[in-house]
């Protein structure tokens, strides 16, 4: 029998009700319960989506019904749920969210006690035969217990735990929740804050009214681009729909991509932590190596994808993760990554250095150009990262395969080409020292031959 299609390598996320409904919800609850033998209650969190309370709560009674207490912080990030299941005593926890996905769709993100990431071959492909065959064992004798509880105090407590508010100036900051679930909590964490606060498309919506809340698509920049210049803002932040990604824009409303987010970033926490380790993933890495090193730190190379970048955060006791894609992960939020912690540092660094975010970023752009990742539909990925390899392995300083094939050519420029793990999809970034029109040249050269 073949996989249930919304069981992916990392999370769950289908159609609704085509491959995820109140069906499956239940059965994940009750597979959950089998596999992962909660030794305290789960938290469970859910996103904006009109589908969501429904199997929000049909996964309560899953877990329910095979004796497992269940915490239910209603509406909230995803970070909230890993907040809460990294309390003492908790068990785990399940966001249901399907994030920045299109409308019709839903999903679960599965986590065990201490925030660990439930992925495949830690427990989610278990769940996922348990679920295809209905072998969910016996109900509990008695009954697990569904209580509500109001996490977001003590959360926001937490995030505001990673800067020194008394530090801060009053800078004005543009936000755009973009209708998800990210307004009330800014709007909480904000409270404590000397800022002065715009916000656009803040109140949850399930029908997303401006569009689904991904600001990584050029379409979805132009609002926040505009509303920080037309306000004249400070800064420009942005979230997905479960806010554990955010999105920067400096002054002048220009986009800052992710990469040079992860080297700020991590450039900082390694002074604030003299020594620590840097987790990066492999797609661009030039600027991030080099800024951790100058600060004493100690970079180390992940496989994308928030599983291994977490495992590898808890293996080197690293401070910071950081992916270009811009998810960020903290040591002191669990090993896990948070969309308001990021928003918060840079904030401290526009106040600390007294220079606006595009002064930040401007020499590490111009120092390290990137392509940024660049998306192309392939009929055979793994054909197209072979011939990739054969037409540029004879001049290769340095050849890779952390995660797909990254290609060194001495300090001039380098690449990674990788398949996506969900459709027939190439992914490819380039970057160089210091020569954005080596950077155009190849990305167009390479491109024209993996879809040659």
């Amino acid at each position: 029998m073949s996989r249930l299609p919304c069981f992916k390598a990392y999370d769950i996320r289908g159609r609704v009700p085509h491959d995820l409904n109140e069906d499956v919800a239940y059965k994940i609850g009750r597979a959950f319960a089998r596999v992962i033998n909660p030794a305290g209650p789960v938290a469970i969190g859910r996103d904006i989506r009109e589908s969501s309370p429904a199997l929000s709560l049909a996964l309560i009674h899953g877990l329910n019904d095979a004796g497992v207490d269940v915490v239910d912080i209603g509406l909230c990030g995803t970070e909230m749920v890993y907040f809460a299941a990294a309390l003492p005593g908790m068990g785990g926890g399940v966001m249901v969210t399907a994030s920045h996905n299109p409308i019709e769709y839903n999903g679960m993100k599965l986590v065990s006690a201490g925030a660990v990431p439930i992925s495949g071959p830690t427990g989610l492909d278990d769940i996922e035969r348990r679920v295809r065959e209905n072998d969910l064992g016996e109900k509990a004798s008695v009954a697990g217990r569904h209580a509500a509880d109001d996490i977001s105090a003590d959360y926001v407590k937490k995030v505001l735990s990673f800067v020194d508010v008394a530090a801060l100036k009053p800078l004005k900051i543009l936000a755009n929740p973009g209708n998800g679930c990210a307004g009330p909590f800014v709007k909480k964490i904000a409270a404590f804050l000397p800022f002065e606060m715009v916000m656009i498309h803040d109140e949850p919506d399930a029908s997303f009214p401006n569009g689904i809340p991904n600001p990584l698509l050029p379409e979805n920049q132009p609002a926040t681009a505009a509303a920080t210049r037309k306000n004249r803002c400070d800064l420009g932040v942005a979230w997905d729909g479960d806010f554990d990604r955010c999105f920067f824009f400096d002054e002048t409303g220009c986009f800052v991509d992710g990469y040079y987010i992860v080297g700020l970033l991590a450039q900082h926490l390694v002074k604030m932590f003299p020594g620590s380790k840097i987790i990066h993933d492999p797609r661009m890495t030039w600027n991030t190596i080099d800024l951790v090193r100058e600060a004493g730190g100690v970079p180390v190379e992940s496989k994308t994808g928030h599983a291994f970048i977490k495992e590898a955060m808890r293996g080197e006791d690293a401070v910071y993760g950081g992916e270009m894609s811009a998810h960020h992960y903290f040591r002191d939020f669990f090993y896990c990554d948070s969309g308001m912690v990021p928003w918060l540092l840079v904030c401290a660094l526009i106040s600390a250095s007294g220079q606006p975010l595009s002064a930040l970023v401007a020499e590490r752009k111009r120092r390290f150009p990137g392509s940024g990742e660049i998306n192309r539909r392939v009929a055979d990925p793994a054909a197209a990262i072979a011939a990739a390899r054969r037409r540029y392995e004879a001049d290769a300083t340095v050849i890779k395969n952390v995660d797909g094939l990254s290609m060194e050519f001495g300090k001039r420029w380098r690449f990674n080409a990788r398949a996506s793990q969900t459709e027939p999809v190439l992914r490819l970034n380039v970057e160089s020292f210091g020569d954005p029109d080596l950077v155009r040249a190849k990305t167009n050269e390479i491109l024209a031959l993996i879809t040659a």
